[in-house]
C-alpha cells in the first residue's frame, strides 16, 4: 500500500508540473503529508529515545577523534554540515522571512527541536545497514537500510532517482544561481566567467575519493561557520536596541490570525519548511554521510544531531536576525533567491564591506553544498549500480559539473519549487523506513 502511494504522489508531482496552480495544491498536499510524518515520527522517538536530542554533553563527546583510519565521526558531521550550511542557511531562511514573517523564525525552533531525533535515527539506520562498494570503499543511506531491511529494493530505487534528481539536478543548481547572484550583487564579473570558475574548482575537488571530500569539509567547514558567526554577531549587536522588539514580534507573528487563516499557515508551513530544508532533519542524507565511517552507529547518530542543532540554532538564527535587523519588508524583489535580501541586510549594518564579506562566505557555503550533494548523488547512483565502471563514474562527475554551470541561469523561483517538492518525497519515504526499522531495531 505504502508503495502505491508513493508511486501516485510521484505521479501526480511530474504530471501537475504543467501547470503552476495545480503544481502548487500537489506540492502543498505533499508537503502537507511529509510534515505530519516528520512530526509524529519525532515525537515517537522523543519518547522511545527520552529526549536523546536535548542531551547535548552526549553529543559532544561523540565528536572525540577515534583511532580508525578511515572517516571519522567529526569529518561525516563535517562532511553532512557541508551539504546543510548552505543557501538554505543563507537564502533561503532569507526567503522565507520575507514571505511569511518573523514568525517563521517560532516554528523553525519547534521544528529543529522535534524533528531533529530522526536524524539520530536514520544516521543509525545508515551504519548499521552500510555496506562496502566496488571499490572497497564504505558506503550506504536509506536505499541501502530501505533494501536490506526492509527488503523493497523498488522502493529503495526510487529513493536513490529522488536523491540524484534532488541533490545532483536541484541542490547543485540552486548553489551555483546563489553564487552567481552573490557575485553579482557586489561586482561586475561576468556570471559566465564566475560559473566556470566555480566549476573548475568543483572538479579539483569531486574527481578525488570519498577520504578527500571528508577531508576537504572538515577543514573548510569550521573556518566558514566561525566567519559567517562573528559577522552575524558583530551585526546583531550593532543593532541591540531592536532585539527585544524582534523577539516580541517572532512569538506574535507565529500564532497571529492578522494575516488570516492562509497567512498563518503560510508562515507555519515556511518555518518548518525551511528548517528541514537547511537542516536536512529526516530527508536521509545524514545516513549516506555516516555509513561512509566504519565508528559505532551511536557515535555516528550522536554527532549528526550536533549537527542539525549548529545548523538550526546557530546559522539559521544568525541568518534570521540579521534580516529581521534591517528593512527586510521594503524589499520589492522579482524571482528572489533569497541572497539578495541577506545582502541587503549585511550591506545595511556593515555597508560595502558587509556585503563583500557576505559574498565571500556565500560562495564557501554553496561551494561545499556542491561537493556534498555531489557524494550523496553518487553514493545513489552506486545502489543503482553496484558495480558501476569508473569511466562511467567520471561521465556522472563531468555531468555534475555541467548542472552546476547551468544552475547559473536557470531561474531561482523554477528551481525552488522543484526541490522543495522533491525534498517532501525523499522524506515521506525515509520517515516510514525508519520508523519500521526502529520497531524492528529494538537495541537502538
Amino acid at each position: 500500500m505504502y508503495k502505491l502511494i508513493i508511486t501516485f504522489l510521484t505521479l501526480i508531482t511530474f504530471f501537475f508540473f504543467i501547470s503552476n496552480t495545480l503544481f502548487n495544491i500537489s506540492t502543498t498536499i505533499i508537503w502537507a503529508i511529509a510534515l505530519v510524518l516528520m512530526f509524529t515520527s519525532g515525537l515517537y522517538f522523543t519518547y522511545k529515545l527520552k529526549f536523546m536530542q536535548l542531551n547535548i554533553p552526549k553529543q559532544l563527546k561523540s565528536l572525540k577523534k577515534s583511532n580508525t583510519n578511515g572517516v571519522n565521526s567529526f569529518e561525516t558531521l563535517s562532511m553532512s554540515l557541508a551539504s546543510r550550511i548552505g543557501v538554505g542557511s543563507i537564502a533561503g531562511i532569507a526567503l522565507a522571512i520575507y514571505i511569511g514573517g518573523p514568525g517563521v523564525v517560532f516554528w523553525m525552533w519547534i521544528s529543529g527541536i522535534i524533528v531533529s531525533i530522526n536524524t539520530y535515527v536514520e544516521s543509525i539506520m545508515g551504519s548499521i545497514y552500510k555496506e562496502k562498494d566496488y571499490y572497497n570503499i564504505y558506503i550506504g543511506g536509506p536505499s541501502y537500510y530501505i533494501k536490506k531491511g526492509l527488503k523493497d529494493n523498488k522502493l529503495a530505487i526510487i529513493y536513490a532517482l529522488l536523491i540524484i534528481f534532488s541533490y545532483v539536478g536541484g541542490f547543485l543548481t540552486i548553489q551555483s544561481n546563489t553564487i552567481v547572484k552573490a557575485v553579482n550583487e557586489v561586482s561586475n564579473i561576468n556570471y559566465i566567467i564566475t560559473v566556470t570558475i566555480v566549476c573548475i574548482l568543483a572538479s579539483l575537488i569531486i574527481f578525488k575519493d570519498v577520504k578527500h571530500l571528508a577531508k576537504f569539509s572538515s577543514y573548510i567547514v569550521p573556518f566558514m561557520g566561525l566567519i559567517y558567526l562573528i559577522l552575524g554577531i558583530i551585526i546583531v549587536y550593532s543593532n541591540i536596541e531592536k532585539l527585544p522588539f524582534i523577539i516580541k514580534d517572532i512569538f506574535t507573528s507565529a500564532i497571529s490570525l492578522k494575516a488570516g487563516i492562509t497567512g498563518l499557515f503560510t508562515t507555519i508551513i515556511l518555518g518548518i519548511q525551511r528548517a528541514i530544508f537547511a537542516s536536512e532533519a529526516g530527508i536521509g542524507t545524514s545516513a549516506i554521510a555516516s555509513a561512509s565511517s566504519n565508528e559505532p552507529p551511536q557515535k555516528q547518530g550522536l554527532s549528526q544531531l550536533l549537527g542539525i542543532h549548529f545548523t538550526i540554532m546557530i546559522i539559521c538564527n544568525i541568518t534570521a536576525f540579521i534580516i529581521l535587523t534591517s528593512s527586510y519588508s521594503e524589499l520589492n524583489i522579482i524571482n528572489p533567491n533569497g541572497i539578495e535580501i541577506t545582502l541587503n541586510a549585511f550591506n545595511q549594518s556593515l555597508g560595502s564591506m558587509g556585503s563583500i564579506s557576505l559574498c565571500v562566505v556565500t560562495v564557501l557555503f554553496a561551494f561545499t553544498t556542491i561537493v556534498s550533494g555531489y557524494y550523496y548523488g553518487l553514493s545513489s547512483l552506486k545502489f543503482i549500480f553496484p558495480n558501476i565502471s569508473n569511466n562511467k563514474v567520471i561521465l556522472f562527475k563531468i555531468i555534475t559539473i555541467i548542472i552546476v554551470f547551468l544552475g547559473a541561469i536557470l531561474s531561482s523561483n523554477f528551481i525552488w519549487k522543484i526541490v522543495d517538492i522533491l525534498v517532501a518525497l525523499l522524506a515521506i519515504i525515509n520517515i516510514y523506513a525508519i520508523k519500521k526499522l526502529f520497531d524492528k531495531n529494538k537495541k537502538i
